[in-house]
């Protein structure tokens, strides 16, 4: 098992918190033991998780005479919103849990993402821990503190910043994950390749075999690098007002395919895929990095079955959307561009023209 420490503070405290990374340490109940100041737990997740893991995770505590109150939502994308939620909050008032009860996210980004708000605002706040169980969750969704809901008009963007007491993420949960949500989750690990760890893209590079194959091994790296990546980031910039913008690579199109579609209709590391594609020829038509950089980018996505070619929306459909991305300021869209890979940057001043002329060159071969 390696385990990671984000910490929130010049110094250690109290919202510090550590991230366990490892095979088969879903039943380790003393991994979250000191994180439990009541002897009881309500377990967020949903009818997929739910009959995967949910009673050994019970049994676990059990063991160790902590009760748990299950909440099984239903799963997909489309599920995260104002009615999930307040399954969950009618399932904690029904139980009487207290302030001191914590809320336990057994599941993928949209169970984490769920529960964090639940737990961010049951009684105004509740212990939260995680136990991500795709590697999308692992390797982002779960560490940061970021939580929410979708709305209509646009992807999470109702929600709060709520970090996790603890983060428990075992490998093995990844053997029963569908193979197009391992793919995703790929998306998200290249993400920290191409923002900041330029050596972390040439490995992801040489072991992309290994990680469509679920080597426990490659796994456990892959998880162990990405998460050390996004809590250097969290470090130092917990509530985006900086830096942490940068891990949003790909998104401000991604949501927008995401919301044109229909959320749930590509999954949203696709869309990241896509997305970066987008994000890496605006920053070559924008003078920053070469065509050969684009394709070197084109053709990781290729090789872990990603889709580099975002759909045909028009460049009308995706401006207006993109309006509504949490990361607009004064009235002006925000991009993460790339200066090299391995280096990202905001930028605020992108053409219109040069915009428009990026989306219909990259999204005509949809």
């Amino acid at each position: 098992m390696k385990t990671i420490t984000v910490d929130l503070d010049a110094t250690p405290s109290e919202r510090s918190y550590p991230i366990h990374i490892g095979s088969a340490i879903l039943s380790q109940i003393e991994l979250i033991m000191t994180h439990l100041p009541r002897q009881r737990v309500a377990i967020v997740t949903n009818t997929t998780v739910a009959p995967l893991y949910l009673e050994r995770l019970r049994s676990a505590l059990e063991k160790q005479d902590v009760a748990s109150v299950p909440i099984i939502l239903p799963d997909g994308e489309e599920y995260k919103n104002w009615q999930t939620l307040n399954l969950i909050f009618d399932a904690l008032l029904t139980n009487r849990c207290e302030r001191g009860t914590p809320v336990i996210a057994l599941g993928g980004g949209v169970v984490g993402d769920l529960a964090g708000f639940a737990a961010a605002t049951y009684l105004r706040g509740v212990p939260f821990i995680q136990y991500p169980t795709t590697l999308l969750a692992q390797v982002d969704s779960s560490v940061g503190g970021k939580t929410g809901i979708n709305h209509p008009l646009g992807k999470n963007m109702i929600g709060a910043f709520y970090q996790p007491r603890v983060v428990v993420a075992d490998s093995t949960t990844l053997e029963t994950l569908p193979e197009r949500e391992l793919r995703a989750g790929i998306a998200e690990v290249i993400k920290y390749g191409l923002i900041r760890d330029s050596a972390f893209l040439v490995w992801i590079e040489q072991n992309m075999t290994k990680l469509l194959a679920r080597d426990p091994e490659v796994l456990i790296e892959a998880i162990y690098r990405s998460c050390r990546n996004k809590a250097e980031v969290v470090e130092a910039d917990e509530h985006e007002s900086g830096v942490r913008a940068l891990l949003n690579l790909g998104h401000t199109f991604g949501h927008a395919i995401e919301n044109a579609l229909g959320y749930g209709t590509w999954l949203h590391g696709e869309a990241v895929a896509a997305g970066t594609v987008l994000a890496a020829e605006l920053s070559r038509r924008m003078g920053m990095i070469s065509q050969i950089d684009v394709e070197r980018i084109r053709n990781i996505y290729v090789q872990a079955g990603l889709p580099v070619a975002a759909p045909n929306l028009g460049p009308e459909k995706y401006l207006h959307l993109m309006g509504l991305d949490k990361k607009v300021a004064g009235g002006k869209m925000r991009f993460i561009l790339l200066q090299r890979i391995g280096e990202a940057m905001v930028h605020s001043d992108v053409p219109a023209g040069v915009l428009t002329e990026t989306l219909l060159g990259c999204t005509a071969r949809a």
